[in-house]
């Protein structure tokens, strides 16, 4: 089963990046299932390096991590990071630069969409 998941929200302020890495990596984790991510606007900037959270808050950078160790995939669009001035060596471990065309590659390609 492949799944994508587009996150389109900031990583910290509201919950639906940090509940769509929850699901991503619940299902990352599951033999039979192919997991990808890509980042969206204001969503790019969970594929931040370095993030510095307060002790015993979720850090999302981990989380992408934690995807891409069990075989998932994590692009960010590069016209959103262009835009907020993130370059691609400031992106976490795992992630990549992506653009549209990739994008519509995986969701051409995948089974189940989901949209965060």
């Amino acid at each position: 089963m492949k799944t994508l998941f587009i996150l389109n929200d900031a990583p910290y302020g509201s919950e639906r990046t940090y509940n769509g890495l929850r699901l991503a990596g619940a299902l990352a984790k599951r033999a039979d299932h192919v997991v990808r991510v890509f980042l969206m606007g204001d969503g790019v900037a969970a594929a931040r390096r370095n993030q510095k959270v307060p002790q015993g808050y979720y850090n999302i950078e981990t989380m992408l991590g934690n995807v891409v160790r069990s075989g998932g995939q994590v692009a960010a669009c590069g016209t959103c990071l262009d835009a907020r001035g993130i370059a691609g060596e400031d992106l976490a471990e795992g992630c990549q630069r992506g653009s549209l065309q990739q994008l519509a590659d995986w969701a051409e390609s995948s089974e189940r969409v989901l949209v965060f």
